[in-house]
């Protein structure tokens, strides 16, 4: 069976609530991870592709993708609450120019969405590259089964997750006041709708629970600048870092955990990483795991 059509199936079962994305990206025997450093946004993303396999690896001719970044708060990209727009206009320029048909951006904001679209200048920028950046509505969420879920057995997810051929998650690397950080897999909430805060309690196990189901092809992790303290939504300049590096690869766990130690937080330190590790959703051991480092100037 085919992407489409598998998709289709999808759609139909999801009739009978049972909804979970597959990523169209096979599975590494050996995950690889890149950190790539000190260039240009561009640089960074054309670079992680590259290494990573290339972009018609991820991408082919014709493809629905989703582009998921945190646009949750109203901040300027400096205050580095929200993911930045030149990555992400540089990874939507990527995919349409390997032969996407569609780039889709959405995201369930904290702050008023119109205000945090606008200031965290992704709807611009990404939106100037030839993504369709959405709002999202009420009627667009879809409420879905959770197989295996230990805190969330249903929850309403964004339809066209299940939908779209590709799935590219970037999140942007940063402190958080619950969950110590907030990467990757924290940022698959601006996919879901209803009561967000049930999330939080208990949020390891709830936030693992989702992530069962909305399963990305790619992660690339915004740590160009990152918040230290403060997190989510900071708000003083003294707060932030400029670290000017990116970490990307296709296990979404080794690539949170590549990232944390970047942040220089143990990644075992993570609940969420310990419980996904051993739900098999990735690998957690970055000495195992070692990342390939790029860097474009010492």
């Amino acid at each position: 069976m085919d992407r489409r059509k598998f998709l289709k199936t999808t759609a139909i079962i999801a009739g009978a609530g049972l909804m979970v994305r597959k990523p169209g990206i096979a599975s590494e025997t050996s995950p690889t991870v890149t950190l790539i450093k000190n260039g240009s946004p561009q640089e960074l993303a054309a670079k992680a592709f590259e290494m990573l396999g290339g972009v018609s690896r991820f991408i082919a001719k014709g493809d629905y993708v989703m582009v998921k970044p945190n646009m949750s708060w109203d901040r300027r990209p400096e205050y580095a609450a929200t993911t930045n727009p030149e990555l992400v206009s540089a990874v939507v320029t990527l995919c349409l120019n390997a032969g996407a048909k569609k780039v889709l951006i959405v995201d369930n904001t904290c702050n008023d969405a119109r205000r945090s679209y606008k200031n965290c200048q992704i709807q611009e920028m990404a939106g100037k590259a030839g993504a369709d950046v959405r709002f999202v509505r009420d009627t667009h969420y879809v409420d879905t089964e959770i197989p295996d879920g230990t805190s969330i057995k249903r929850w309403p997810i964004h339809a066209e997750v299940f939908k779209v051929d590709k799935l590219i998650n970037i999140p942007i690397l940063k402190h958080h006041s619950l969950s110590g950080l907030t990467i990757g897999f924290k940022n698959m909430m601006g996919l879901v709708g209803g009561n967000r805060g049930r999330i939080h309690r208990p949020f390891a196990e709830s936030i693992v629970d989702l992530n069962r189901v909305i399963i990305p092809d790619l992660t690339i992790v915004d740590a160009i600048r990152v918040l230290r303290r403060n997190g989510p939504s900071g708000g003083n300049l003294n707060d932030v870092d400029t670290l000017n590096t990116i970490i990307a690869g296709t296990d979404r766990v080794l690539v949170d955990a590549w990232s944390a130690r970047v942040f220089g937080t143990e990644p075992e330190s993570l609940e969420y990483l310990k419980l996904a590790n051993a739900a098999n959703m990735g690998e957690i051991d970055t000495n195992k795991f070692p990342a390939k480092h790029f860097s474009f100037s010492t």
